[in-house]
């Protein structure tokens, strides 16, 4: 959902509208942050094999070098936004991004694969940070309307150029020596930390609640997401269904349970429950989950299909891969103009739509598959899939939500992305594991990869279900939208009267708490 009624700032003052030389060099620095976020993602894949031979590592180490950074971004991510909104977004961001810079260093000096796994997790962690804290930048600086819908399509695509890219420059980068995949992110990362010093709008001081920090809600909140994306990572080595995995879940579900508790009886929540009555942003995270969870999945079925059974080069691949990352990048500047024309509303299914063709087109994966035949086509529908849907769902995301709550709602949204991820590539692996079962012909592989990308195509399709929902409620609830728009916070949307959001007092504090306790039994 869009509004044509620009958002107010922390302070009362609406943000800038005006596209000056300053808030175009904000926005580079902020892509350039989100750039190296996603590329980080997906550049070390290709580079294992020649880690794990110069650092003589086994097999399940390699793994943590992946799982390492995704345990870092995917479990500290709630925590990032939030930080964002309480510490402020501008320390936050450039804090995190001078440790990403010094993390990617020491990764590409280290000759001890322990070592290059605690930088590859402080790499995440350093992300969960910054993706959070720049799109609420974004958010907060640019109105609500045309001008934040341009920059944040500008900003998710360079994002998901970042993670399709990857791919590519791990190749180009591999063939000079694996070390550059983590030395390259360097001198990017130092450019932009200085800009961004000279660049990023100042915040006043961010209000300090009586109650304070909820303490006890980021221990439970941080700790379930942790051990979720652990248990999901080690699942396929440790059994599915051994008492280590179901032992795990357990404590996963306790820790959830009582973070839910928690939040809806605290007067100042790491996440306020609440949020999730504004429908929006609950159907823009549940597409986020599918979306990016889908997609990881795919990647990594192409990934050993391309190069296990037809035999490509790392290099060849990456090249194969290339046209749906270029088609995401040239639409950068294009999507926004797009998207106020046509509205989120109409592009989010099609977008969906794109990306669950492009995966049924791949079934038809077998042992002589060409690449016009059967790669372009599905790169070609994946990258106007990601071009349409990435930046819709994160506009979705983040609209009709309060500016001290935008890092709260970037984190969401982040958080769906790198748990869908998570979840979905587990059971990926888990299905191709079980469907390759007999041995490891052409035939033998082929009965993994089809039930995986069955998954895969079927996930899509539930999130572009729920996009066609909301393009339903957005259509019948189109003529009440004459007013001012609402605070999600406490508003009409919840039953509530509009005003109860301004009230600092405790009794506000106690009406919020008492919504979200409502909210938790809606949940």
């Amino acid at each position: 959902m869009t509004s044509a009624h620009p958002a107010l700032g922390a302070s009362g003052a609406r943000p800038d509208t005006r596209w000056s030389p300053r808030l175009w060099g904000t926005l580079v620095v902020l892509c350039a942050a989100m750039f190296l976020d996603a590329l980080d993602v997906s550049m070390v894949g290709v580079a294992l094999p020649s880690i794990g031979a110069d650092l003589h590592l086994s097999t399940s180490t390699l793994q943590w070098v992946v799982s390492g950074y995704v345990l870092g971004y995917g479990g500290l991510l709630l925590l990032g936004g939030r930080a964002a909104d309480l510490l402020g977004r501008r320390q936050v961001f450039l804090v995190a991004l001078a440790v990403f810079a010094g993390a990617s260093l020491l990764g590409g000096l280290v000759d001890d694969g322990a070592l290059l796994i605690a930088a590859r997790f402080l790499k995440g962690v350093s992300a969960a940070f910054t993706a959070p804290a720049g799109l609420s930048i974004i958010t907060t600086t640019f109105a609500e309307g045309p001008a934040r819908n341009r920059a944040l399509s500008i900003y998710t695509t360079c994002g998901a150029s970042g993670f399709s890219l990857g791919l590519v420059l791990s190749g180009l980068l591999t063939s000079a020596g694996w070390r550059w995949t983590f030395l390259m992110p360097v001198p990017v990362a130092l450019l932009a930390l200085a800009f961004a010093i000279r660049l990023l709008p100042r915040q006043a001081a961010p209000e300090r609640g009586r109650g304070g920090y909820d303490v006890a809600g980021a221990i439970t909140g941080t700790g379930a997401l942790l051990l979720l994306v652990f248990t999901l990572t080690e699942a396929q080595g440790a059994g599915w269904a051994s008492l280590r995995t179901l032992g795990s879940l357990a404590v996963v579900a306790a820790l959830t349970t009582a973070f839910l508790l928690i939040e809806s009886r605290t007067a100042h929540p790491l996440v306020r429950l609440g949020i999730f009555r504004n429908g929006g942003v609950a159907r823009a995270n549940l597409t986020a989950f599918t979306l990016f969870g889908s997609y990881a999945g795919f990647q990594f079925i192409a990934t050993l299909y391309l190069q296990r059974l037809l035999g490509w080069s790392a290099l060849e691949m990456a090249f194969g891969l290339l046209p749906a990352g270029a088609l995401v990048a040239l639409s950068a500047t294009r999507m926004g103009a797009i998207i106020d024309r046509f509205g989120t509303g109409r592009l989010l299914p099609l977008g969906v739509l794109a990306l669950t063709a492009g995966y049924a087109s791949f079934l038809r994966l077998g042992e002589h598959s060409g690449f016009a035949t059967l790669v372009l086509p599905s790169m070609v529908l994946l990258g106007i899939g990601f071009a349409l849907a990435f930046p819709a769902v994160n506009i979705n995301a983040t609209s009709g939500v309060a500016d001290e709550e935008q890092g709260l709602a970037s984190g969401l949204v982040n958080t769906a992305f790198q748990v869908g991820s998570a979840i979905v590539l587990a059971i990926t692996t888990a299905v191709i594991t079980a469907g390759s079962a007999g041995g490891d012909s052409p035939q033998a592989q082929l009965d993994g990869y089809r039930p995986a990308l069955l998954l895969v195509t079927g996930i899509a399709a539930l999130g572009l279900l729920v996009t066609l929902i909301g393009a339903v409620v957005e259509r019948r609830a189109r003529p009440a939208v004459a007013a001012p728009v609402p605070d999600y916070r406490y508003g009409p949307a919840d039953g509530l009267p509009a005003d109860r959001g301004a009230r600092g007092d405790e009794a506000g504090e106690a009406s919020r708490a008492a919504d979200d306790r409502r909210a938790l039994s809606e949940f």
